[in-house]
């Protein structure tokens, strides 16, 4: 029977000794023993009355057995929903029941919470943990290796990823299995993946960049993956000579450039280095290649996209853009009060049309109208330009626009100018309520390490490159900016800490 996602991904693979996974342990998985483990699991999912369509919530670690899990709901069609290991058990509380998930599979640490939490919401309970134990891997152990693949169509439903719920509730964003061969298929084209690649995983599996980038293009190659349960700066530094790629967050690269071994020498094995998920400094991007030759290529994507736009593979990798649109994918900036298509070099919101786009949020048909046009374009929420080169600049959040006094004020131009004043590290810059202007800018500056950022030589700096409106106007020092899991600045808590004590102080004055 045909079910295009686990044939693509998965089922091609049968019989293959070649290795998948080579686990930190020294273990080294074939694409075959990985694919038996995978059916004995489908079978678990079909045993405890799970159905194509039906939904899993998993919050485990990364392991291989977690990476099974998501073959066998392919397999047995059922729809994948990954959730962060850092959720507790309020925010599960809402997802779980949200997507109407018949079994919940957790981590034995939170067992007897989640039991409490499945009994109520009528689903049921497993048990897988990182060292491939539990009460789901007891279960599996002994069942058939081969499973009975499920009918399933490019349409139906593969995956729901919830986003992060900055404002207002999480949406549950529906994946096909359209959208996520379609997107692993162009990635593989434009970044010359093949089965001669070893990438070095060291990303979670619950977000679209470990799971459906990472994971699935190296699948689709057929390649291998060196799986580390976390990243860890020194493992990475001693594995990078086994590998030939490597996906990452910003972070991945800001921390390997502060160890000392990592040079020319220890990436002369590597032909790709990726940073998404967060923007990557300009800094950070000159840096890395004065070191190692290497420039990072950065592309743009996210939850109910999987990946929009890339960096050349051959061409020039411009620090501050994200390239352009992927093969099959349009990119259009359009006014965000009209709609209309903006000129090539203006600033709007971004917008994007392709097999890639998600089908919609769960059970909320209104929030995916606002978002989802009827001629298929997706309203990202991003701000961004395209330059006359023909590259994408993402400029910021359309929550993160700052208007002042009627101005509009794009964070991302500010930034620029603080990160490039001597001292700085990196720097977040957000909108406070204000009562005569509507807002004020605030810059939050992160010092380079032992360095003190001289604040009256970067107003100076500020006055010579931007005009007045843009000026910050409170500029406050951090040890660190807060992030989410992925590496992404989280603006709404800085706004939320900050925007009570400036209107207070600006009332005064």
């Amino acid at each position: 029977m045909a079910n295009p996602l686990y044939d693509q991904l998965f089922g091609r693979h049968a019989g293959a000794q070649t290795p998948f996974l080579h686990l930190a342990t020294g273990v080294t998985l074939t694409h075959d023993a990985f694919l038996r483990r995978a059916a004995q699991f489908a079978h678990v999912l079909a045993g405890t009355g799970l159905r194509p369509g039906d939904r899993l919530a998993a919050q485990i670690h990364k392991s291989p057995e977690a990476l099974a899990l998501y073959a066998a709901c392919a397999q047995a069609g059922v729809v994948f929903l990954p959730l962060n290991t850092a959720y507790t058990a309020a925010e599960l509380q809402y997802f779980i029941e949200d997507s109407g998930a018949s079994l919940i599979v957790c981590d034995g640490a939170s067992e007897v919470e989640m039991a409490e939490m499945a009994s109520d919401l009528g689903a049921r309970l497993a048990v897988l943990n990182a060292d491939g134990t539990g009460s789901l891997a007891m279960a599996a152990d002994g069942q058939p290796e081969m499973f009975d693949t499920a009918d399933r169509g490019a349409d139906d439903l593969a995956a729901l990823l919830y986003t992060s719920g900055t404002t207002g509730r999480s949406k549950g964003a529906m994946l096909s299995q359209r959208n996520l061969l379609s997107n692993s298929e162009a990635l593989v084209e434009c970044w010359r993946f093949t089965d001669q690649d070893v990438l070095l995983h060291a990303l979670p599996i619950f977000h679209t960049h470990g799971l459906f980038v990472a994971t699935n293009v190296t699948l689709i190659a057929g390649g291998s993956m060196i799986f580390l349960p976390k990243f860890d700066a020194e493992e990475v530094l001693t594995r990078l000579p086994e590998a030939t790629s490597m996906m990452g967050v910003p972070t991945f690269y800001t921390r390997l450039l502060d160890q000392p071994g990592f040079d020319r020498a220890a990436a002369a094995h590597m032909r790709l280095f990726v940073s998404g998920s967060a923007p990557l400094l300009a800094e950070t991007h000159a840096s890395f290649e004065a070191r190692t030759g290497h420039a990072i290529l950065e592309r743009y994507g996210m939850t109910e996209t999987n990946m929009n736009t890339t960096n050349p593979y051959d061409g020039a990798r411009r620090a501050g853009t994200v390239g352009m649109p992927l093969p099959g994918v349009e990119l259009k900036i359009t006014d965000p009060g009209t709609g209309e298509t903006l000129a090539q070099g203006e600033v709007g919101q971004i917008e994007v049309r392709g097999p890639n786009v998600f089908q919609g949020y769960w059970k909320m048909p209104e929030k995916t109208a606002e978002e989802l046009r009827a001629d298929g374009f997706f309203i990202t929420g991003d701000l961004g330009l395209i330059d006359d080169q023909g590259y994408v600049q993402i400029v910021g959040r359309g929550k993160d626009l700052i208007i002042s006094g009627g101005y509009n004020i794009y964070p991302k131009e500010i930034e620029l100018v603080l990160d490039a004043q001597l001292g700085v590290c990196e720097s977040a810059v957000i909108g406070v309520p204000h009562p005569d202007f509507g807002e004020s800018v605030v810059a939050v500056l992160v010092a380079e390490k032992d360095a003190q950022p001289d604040m009256a030589q970067i107003e100076i700096a500020v006055g010579k490159e931007l005009a007045r409106f843009k000026h910050p106007r409170r500029m406050i020092t951090l040890e660190a900016l807060p992030r989410n899991t992925m590496g992404k600045v989280q603006k709404n808590v800085l706004r939320e800490t900050y925007s009570a004590i400036f209107m207070q102080s600006e009332s005064v004055e």
